[in-house]
């Protein structure tokens, strides 16, 4: 059997467990995904001014962690924290593995930048229903989801660590079963029994109970210790989850149900660049202690077309947070908030349909679909998205000016300013965007 662990399963996601799977877990590979439709357009807007940025700030310090306690021709890396610039990242990498007195073979597989395919084609966005051509904002990113042939390819050239940029996330854990089973690209079964691994591992935690846990309800121990997960799969594509002895979280059937079904529209179409997947006849089954068998996927041949994710400069976004506690902090938040709109408005020329407020701890996270209670505490966030940096900045001003204009009792105010990014969404014909796997450095 091939073992596959989850390193990471989002950007910002923590470090320790990767090391505890990588120390503790016998691995034959392991996976940091690192990328969210949102990162690489951040990372893409990052390039711009910094050609040799682009990549998961978290890269460099991952890479410190594990590789020392990964034994030469071992565990292999895969990981897209490449984002927006996998060749730098590469780079880094090879920098990292010899400052650490570890020759290590990197791989690099590009090919997901989009943008001149996306402007030549003009494409209909799905946000708007128009083409791409009709978006008022600037273009800066396009980044298609590549599937698992690139990694496929990398792996093929004996590397210790493969960098990408955007593939689908079970791609990252689909390539190297590829890889050393020998499935074919067209072997529609055993490729959707590979992608629903790679599904249920790409979250990291989540499966081990971090998205899982409600106190009371659904009750998970060990949180501050959360132990990530690793996957046992079989040439046939079934498999057995499981997480190191000893770690927090949990790992059963209950998990491992909500995080099949996690983003997912159609259980029985979830499309990839590389097969559809049917989720509707999976099963589980406790196998032991933190042990679940996982087999019943099918599959469908591949879509014609790869989704693309758009990146554009959005402006700029301002905000500022004030909070109101005690009688009546509704009413006080809800006043502070029609007073910051109508300065906005009047006295810095912001469009009111550029402003946004939300009363938090009174309903805000619903978004209009409950009503309002009467809280103890609420904070007051203000935000507008404006063409320049001078006019957000005045959003946290006039937040902040509430302390002594009123109403009464406002305090901990917060200001902040940034460039804004707009993220949608198209498709291209796979045919216009292919792989291309460049070595970075011998062993």
């Amino acid at each position: 059997m091939i073992r596959l662990g989850a390193g990471a399963g989002f950007a910002g996601d923590r470090i320790d467990p990767a090391v505890e799977l990588a120390r503790e877990g016998a691995l034959d590979y392991l996976v940091f995904e690192c990328l969210g439709e949102r990162t690489v357009a951040a990372g893409q807007l990052r390039r711009l001014t910094d050609p040799d940025s682009g990549y998961d700030p978290l890269l460099e310090a991952r890479m410190r962690a594990v590789l020392p306690v990964i034994e030469p021709g071992g565990t292999r890396i895969i990981t897209n924290s490449g984002a927006a610039n996998p060749l730098a990242a590469g780079h880094r990498v090879a920098a990292v593995a010899k400052t650490l007195g570890r020759p290590t073979r990197v791989a690099v597989v590009t090919g997901d930048d989009a943008l001149e395919a996306v402007r030549r084609l003009d494409p209909i966005v799905w946000e708007t229903g128009e083409p791409l051509s009709r978006c008022a904002d600037e273009l800066v990113s396009a980044n298609a989801y590549l599937g698992a042939d690139g990694i496929r390819q990398a792996l093929a050239e004996d590397p210790d660590v493969v960098v990408t940029g955007r593939v689908a996330d079970p791609a990252l854990y689909l390539g190297p079963l590829q890889h050393e089973y020998g499935w074919a690209s067209d072997d529609w079964q055993r490729l959707a029994a590979g992608t629903v691994v790679g599904h249920l591992l790409e979250c990291a935690g989540q499966l081990t109970g971090g998205y899982f846990a409600d106190p009371g309800t659904k009750p998970v121990p060990g949180l501050a210790r959360l132990g990530f997960p690793f996957a046992d799969v079989r040439p046939d594509g079934t498999a057995t989850l499981g997480k190191v002895a000893g770690s927090g979280g949990r790992l059963d059937v209950r998990t491992a149900t909500e995080q099949l079904l996690y983003e997912v529209d159609r259980p029985d179409a979830y499309l990839t660049p590389d097969v559809v997947a049917d989720f509707s006849g999976v099963s589980f089954q406790q196998a032991g202690p933190d042990r679940v068998e996982v087999a019943g996927a099918s599959g469908a041949a591949r879509p014609d077309e790869l989704k693309v994710t758009l990146g554009f400069r959005g402006g700029w976004l301002g905000e500022g947070q004030i909070s109101y506690a005690g009688p009546r902090a509704l009413a006080r938040a809800e006043l502070a908030a029609e007073i910051v709109r109508e300065r906005l408005t009047a006295v810095h020329d912001i469009a009111p349909e550029a402003i946004g407020v939300e009363l938090i701890g009174a309903g805000a996270a619903f978004r209009g679909l409950a009503p309002a209670s009467e809280p103890l505490e609420v904070r007051l966030r203000v935000t507008a998205r404006t063409t320049d940096a001078a006019r957000a900045h005045t959003v946290g001003w006039e937040v902040e000016s509430l302390y002594t204009n009123g109403p009464a009792g406002g305090g901990g105010a917060r200001s902040g300013t940034q460039q804004s990014l707009v993220v949608r969404s198209c498709l291209v014909p796979r045919d216009l965007v292919s792989p291309t796997v460049t070595m970075m450095e011998e062993r």
